[in-house]
């Protein structure tokens, strides 16, 4: 399938921004089940001062704003072709060992809920295990956009029963690390049926299995990622995959009002794949 999406973030302050330095990660690359056609990051009101691979293998732009600018408008925009894998990306490459993601996070430190959800999975192989995990997850978190945040543990969320696609992640690397399974954070796009129109990206987990490698599950939508999902960045939870991130200094410091708006679009340029469809999203 070909996807196109476009994606805008802008940052819009009350007063000038003395100094800010943001980390960009919007740009997917190349791998298994999608290839990139065409793809460019722009920044306005800012200056892009640097691009790297960071450890986990994405791809980072830092830009920085200096002076006396009260807007910075990012945008992320392309074309990928993308390949129904049934969920599986394949064998781990990089730099990082395997063991690194069993490692906890604060936002995936599981506590007692966590505990007890790992607990009651069942199954005579390790994937039907992982497919058992996404279905108590689906089942133990609501869908509700604005109930949570972006520093929400997944502990939390259990607590409140209820998040978006951000917190059913984390509560299935949680669950799934406490397994002995190592599990690693994704973040991206997802088609959606009947609406190109988004407010958030999209978020889920991915978990190392003997012969099949790395193998995505979306417990959002309680389903393994497809040619509808289009990758952008990995990393041991939201902080390592965070779309736009950074820090912002100067006399004015954290008094200074910031008003964030996101639009996001994502249109299929070739037939459409058919089976369940994507509902939720992540913060940005």
């Amino acid at each position: 399938m070909r996807l196109k999406i476009s994606h805008t973030t802008e940052y819009l302050y009350d007063e000038p921004v003395p100094y800010s330095l943001q980390r960009l990660r919007l740009t997917p690359v190349d791998g298994p089940g999608q290839k990139v056609l065409n793809w460019a990051v722009t920044v306005d009101g800012a200056k892009v001062e640097a691009g790297y691979a960071d450890q986990f293998g994405n791809r980072v732009e830092l830009v920085s704003v200096e002076g006396a600018e009260h807007m910075i408008r990012i945008t992320a925009s392309g074309e990928v072709e993308t390949q129904d894998r049934t969920g599986v990306f394949g064998p781990h490459q990089g730099f990082c060992p395997l063991w690194l993601f069993l490692r906890e996070t604060p936002r995936t430190k599981p506590g007692k809920l966590v505990r007890e959800l790992a607990r009651g999975v069942k199954g005579d192989s390790e994937l039907a295990q992982m497919h058992a995990l996404m279905e108590a997850v689906h089942e133990a978190v609501a869908y509700t956009p604005g109930t949570t945040s972006t520093e929400t543990t997944a502990e939390e969320a259990l607590e409140a029963r209820t998040g978006v696609c951000q917190d059913h992640a984390h509560v299935f690397i949680s669950a799934a690390r406490l397994m002995d399974i190592p599990a690693r954070y994704i973040s991206g796009y997802l088609l959606m049926e009947g609406t190109t129109d988004q407010v958030a990206t999209h978020a889920w987990a991915e978990v190392h299995l003997p012969g099949l490698g790395w193998v995505g599950f979306d417990a959002a939508n309680k389903i393994c990622p497809d040619d509808r999902y289009v990758r952008i960045a990995s990393g041991l939870c939201y902080r390592d995959c965070a779309p736009v991130s950074g820090m912002r200094i100067g006399p004015s410091g954290e008094n200074v009002g910031e008003n964030l708006k996101v639009s996001l679009t994502v249109s299929a340029g070739q037939t459409q794949s058919q089976g369940q469809n994507g509902q939720s999203q992540s913060q940005s």
